[in-house]
């Protein structure tokens, strides 16, 4: 699969897609962020950033979030904030929560919304990005709020099988990949706005 193509719905909303297994091409997945970041700036009038790591460390396909929010803790990323990590995970049982004290504590931030998802099965370990809000909880039947003004997933499994059980059986080695690359990213994504902030 080529890296970066687009796919552009009916809704007009346009849908990067990231191959992880690509080799790191990350540069390219943060300008595109980064491009984002700042249209929503524009739009909304925010100053911050904050990115949303969705998910629990009790399913290891579900994992992404909390181990990108810990491992973005980490590096200790300054110019971004992050909420959900390994050890303060945000799932289906605190999201509301964790959005009422975002909107609280971070009024003024661009939400980037992090989660793992389902797919076709051959875009598993591909990484999808776009400007919009994201709906947890849909490729395993949960009805959840929609949250974030762009969104991140990681394609862990494929959709023809709606079993939450499913996400028990995905490879840690295929979410680390995509943990990497996003962290990676996010990382550049914060030097793009350091360098911004000093011209």
């Amino acid at each position: 699969m080529k890296t970066g193509w687009c796919k552009k719905w009916k809704t007009g909303r346009k849908i990067y897609y990231f191959d992880s297994e690509n080799g790191f091409e990350t540069e390219e997945f943060a300008w595109t962020l980064h491009e984002l970041i700042g249209e929503v700036m524009a739009e909304d009038g925010k100053e911050g950033v904050l990115v949303l790591c969705i998910g629990t460390d009790r399913s290891t396909g579900d994992s992404l979030g909390p181990l990108i929010g810990y491992k973005l803790k980490g590096q200790q990323v300054r110019r971004i904030q992050i909420m959900g990590t390994l050890e303060r995970p945000v799932h289906a049982m605190n999201l509301e929560q964790s959005m009422a004290r975002i909107r609280v504590r971070y009024p003024n931030h661009v939400i980037v919304a992090v989660d793992a998802s389902v797919g076709s099965q051959d875009h598993v370990g591909c990484i999808t990005l776009g400007k919009g809000a994201l709906r947890p909880g849909l490729g395993v039947c949960k009805d959840l709020q929609a949250v974030g003004d762009i969104f991140i997933t990681g394609i862990v499994g494929g959709y023809g099988n709606y079993d939450p059980l499913m996400l028990q059986s995905v490879r840690l080695s295929t979410v680390m990949k995509m943990a990497d690359y996003i962290c990676e990213s996010v990382f550049l994504v914060e030097q793009f706005l350091e360098k911004a902030a000093l011209i």
